[in-house]
């Protein structure tokens, strides 16, 4: 099963145009999650106190993890964020708190050390900037850190055009070009 989350917002997104390309490649057959659509519960004591008391009992199967349990039995992982703020959406962190679920897409070894649990063998992550100041660190950095050191999704690749509301760019060029190499 490919998994698509997708945290565009524009209708018209370079970030879902250049998604919609990789998935194309992969795969006509997914499931899209759009992060926009999905109303995130709040995260506070009470949370907190439900969920750490669902993992201590094993109850997996509780609508509270519905998400981290199709991120854990997806095959192959697609996320579209474009690039906001050094980062990415509010909402994709807001997604990866609700996955990262001790017991569904990772364990701790005797050790401590986070051990994957997700049967997804690539993710790719899908991005697109308007400016060319993009370091990695942040945004792809951070889901590509999660999902190798704790979900053990090893294969995680960036697809990404930048530099597209530089004034004078040539956005379908650099977009074309993007897809090329996706090709």
């Amino acid at each position: 099963m490919v998994l698509f989350i997708n945290a565009c917002v524009r209708a018209e997104s370079r970030t879902l145009q250049l998604a919609k390309a990789q998935l194309a490649r992969i795969s006509d057959d997914y499931i899209e999650i759009k992060l926009v659509d999905v109303t995130f519960p709040k995260i506070d004591e009470s949370f907190l106190t439900k969920r750490d008391s669902l993992i201590a009992n094993k109850k997996f199967d509780d609508d509270l993890f519905a998400m981290a349990r199709q991120f854990a039995a997806a095959d192959t992982i697609v996320i579209a964020a474009p690039y906001w703020d050094l980062s990415f959406p509010a909402m994709v962190k807001q997604y990866l708190e609700c996955i990262n679920v001790v017991g569904i897409t990772f364990e701790y070894t005797d050790d401590g050390i986070p051990r994957g649990l997700c049967k997804a063998n690539k993710l790719y992550y899908v991005m697109t900037a308007g400016g060319n100041f993009v370091p990695e660190d942040f945004g792809y950095g951070y889901v590509k850190t999660l999902c190798q050191s704790f979900y053990g999704i090893k294969d995680v690749e960036l697809i990404s055009a930048t530099g597209l509301d530089v004034y004078g760019a040539d956005v379908s060029l650099i977009l074309n070009e993007a897809v090329n190499k996706i090709k």
